[in-house]
């Protein structure tokens, strides 16, 4: 990774963040959330940044429906979360495989 992928990842967060900071306070709050809770299980995917911006997507237009940020995903923040991931790979899982020297091993 050079230093031009570096400042493109910066500016690409940079703006999603602006997109976040728009969004009304509950989605905000929600969003963040979320965010905290998918750094910590660390889907692979996450990494190249459609899942969070696709989690904004849906946001942004929850808000133009009028709709509030519970009504879209319930009342259990994790548990969305987890259903957005369930058929991920987590890098808790890589690390699990690569002790046991069998890929695919891992339990979910």
């Amino acid at each position: 990774m050079g230093i031009q992928d570096i400042i493109e990842g910066k500016k690409q967060w940079r703006a999603h963040m602006a997109r976040v900071k728009a969004l009304p306070p509950d989605y905000q709050i929600v969003y963040k959330e979320m965010q905290r809770y998918l750094f910590k299980v660390g889907p692979v995917e996450l990494t190249d940044g459609s899942l969070l911006s696709g989690i904004v997507d849906f946001f942004e237009e929850g808000v133009a429906a009028g709709k509030g940020v519970l009504e879209l995903i319930g009342n259990d923040v994790a548990a969305f979360a987890d259903d957005l991931i369930k058929d991920s790979r987590t890098y808790a899982e890589i690390y699990q495989e690569s002790l046991s020297g069998k890929p695919g091993t891992a339990e979910k």
